[in-house]
């Protein structure tokens, strides 16, 4: 089995899906990054890393951008923009994405977790996404996410993200992948 110590998670913190991979990550001793701005209410606050105006500025994405690459508009809030943000350097910091959400027909994910898998896609990073409708994983091959068998993190530094709203479905996959990972924990 590998040595949980030698891998870091890097995600956001927020409630939902990135809390979970974090309460994961925390129960078999692997190092946590979770990125935020000031300002965001997060839930996990473990390997807090506060980015800088001047980082998130860095990651500025053009919301209409954004919104044209997932078929669906984003509120030009300021907040939204410092989440974006903050999910760009969550995805670059990782070698393999971690997703947790819903696919939508045309094949993105729902919500600013969506985001996060078209980064992902950009970067061409790995990119895994559970589908809490469909409780299975997909892979980001080619032009598409196609099913695939429950992955393993075999990258020592990796996104686990996702959405908000983590049904009891997806909080197993996520502990599923953990024990796949790095054994019983």
């Amino acid at each position: 089995m590998t040595n949980a110590t030698d891998y870091t998670l890097f995600s956001g913190g927020a409630q939902g899906a990135e809390a979970e991979f974090g309460r994961q990550a925390e129960k078999y001793g692997l190092q946590e990054v979770t990125y935020t701005f000031e300002g965001h209410k997060i839930e996990r606050t473990r390997g807090l890393r506060v980015l800088t105006a001047e980082e998130l500025a860095r990651k500025d994405v053009s919301l209409s951008y954004v919104s044209k690459l997932l078929n669906r508009n984003f509120s030009n809030g300021p907040q939204i923009r410092m989440v974006l943000r903050t999910i760009m350097h969550q995805v670059d910091s990782g070698l393999e994405i971690f997703v947790v959400g819903v696919i939508h027909e045309d094949g993105t994910v729902k919500g600013g977790t969506g985001w996060g898998a078209e980064f992902a896609k950009i970067c061409n990073k790995p990119l895994y996404v559970f589908c809490q409708e469909k409780a299975k994983w997909f892979a980001f091959k080619g032009v598409h996410l196609q099913p695939v068998a429950p992955p393993v993190i075999s990258q020592t530094h990796f996104t686990g993200t996702g959405t908000r709203f983590l049904e009891d479905c997806g909080r197993q996959a996520i502990a599923d992948l953990f024990t796949r990972s790095f054994g019983q924990g």
